[in-house]
C-alpha cells in the first residue's frame, strides 16, 4: 500500500532509539524526508547514517535537542520552521515509590513528557492549519489509562498527553489537520530488552521465562501474551501519520495487545 508520504517532512523526537528510531525508518521507507532526534549531536548523526544504509532514503537528517531545556528547543523549531508531521515521542520514565518522587521530579517529567510535545506543536499547528494538511501524534502510553503505582508520575504525563491532543484535534475542525494519540503497551524496546536481560541473570532464568512471568503478574490483562515490538508501534503511527487516515482526528489508538481490558 502507498501511504502517500513521498512529499511529506517529518519530525520525531526522541527518535535514536526504540519506538521512535522504528518510527523514523517506517516513515523513511515509505519515502519521507524525516528529522531524527536526540540529545547528543555524535549520536544523532550516527543513527542518520545507519537509518539511510537501512532504507536508502537519503532524505534522512539530524538535529540534536534536550527537550528538558527550552533554549535548545527554540533553537530546534528555529532550524526546522515548518514540518507537515509532528511525532511526539520523546520521553523518559523511572519507577520510584510515591513518596519519593519530589516536586523536581515531577516538574521534570512534566517538562520532557508533556510540554515538549506542547512546545513543538504550538511552534507548528498554526502552519499546518494555514496549509490545511498536518499530523500530529503523541505517543503516550497504556499507563495513560492503567496508571503504575510504581510510576505514578510517568502515568499521570501520559494521561495529560491525551488531554493535549484532543484539545488540540478540537481546533482542527473543517481542516485537512488531525491531532491523535497512540497508546503503545509493554514494549520491547532496548531499555526493556536490557532489563529483562539483568532481571534474568539475577533471578537465573530465561527471558522467555522473565517475560512470561510478566504477562502473568504484571500485566495479566494482556491477551498477546508477549512483549510488542517496536515495529508494531510504528506501523500504526505511519499509518497515522499518512493522507490516508483523513477520518481519524482526536481519537486515542491503542497498540496496547489487548492490555487495556476495556471494549472502548
Amino acid at each position: 500500500m502507498d501511504l502517500k508520504l513521498n512529499d511529506k517532512t517529518a519530525l520525531v523526537s526522541g527518535s535514536t532509539a526504540g519506538i521512535g528510531y522504528a518510527i523514523a525508518k517506517s516513515l523513511a521507507n515509505e519515502g519521507a524526508t524525516v528529522y531524527v532526534n536526540g540529545r547528543n549531536q555524535t549520536k544523532v548523526d550516527e543513527v542518520v547514517k545507519k537509518l539511510i544504509a537501512e532504507t536508502g532514503n537519503n532524505k534522512i537528517k539530524g538535529i540534536a535537542a534536550d527537550f528538558s531545556d527550552i533554549q535548545q528547543i527554540d533553537a530546534l523549531i528555529n532550524q526546522l520552521p515548518e514540518v507537515d508531521i509532528l511525532v511526539n515521542n520523546v520521553g523518559i520514565f523511572e519507577p520510584k515509590p510515591f513518596a519519593a518522587i519530589t516536586d523536581a521530579d515531577w516538574m521534570k517529567f512534566f517538562e520532557v513528557n508533556v510540554l515538549s510535545g506542547v512546545r513543538l506543536s504550538r511552534a507548528y499547528f498554526d502552519r499546518m492549519i494555514s496549509k490545511n494538511w498536518g499530523r500530529i501524534i503523541f505517543i503516550s502510553s497504556e499507563s495513560a489509562y492503567q496508571i503504575p503505582e510504581e510510576m505514578i508520575h510517568y502515568g499521570t504525563t501520559k494521561t495529560a498527553q491525551i488531554a493535549v491532543a484532543r484539545g488540540l484535534a478540537e481546533l482542527t475542525k473543517n481542516t485537512g489537520v488531525t491531532v491523535n494519540t497512540v497508546l503503545p503497551g509493554p514494549t520491547l524496546s532496548e531499555g526493556v530488552g536490557d532489563f529483562i536481560e539483568a532481571l534474568a541473570k539475577d533471578q537465573g532464568l530465561s527471558n522467555a521465562e522473565i517475560e512470561k512471568e510478566f504477562f502473568t503478574n504484571m500485566r495479566g490483562t494482556s491477551l498477546i501474551k508477549r512483549f510488542i515490538t517496536t515495529d508494531e508501534i510504528a506501523n500504526l503511527v505511519t499509518y497515522v501519520a499518512s493522507p490516508l487516515s483523513a477520518a481519524t482526528n482526536g481519537a486515542t489508538l491503542r497498540a496496547d495487545g489487548g492490555v487495556i481490558k476495556t471494549a472502548f
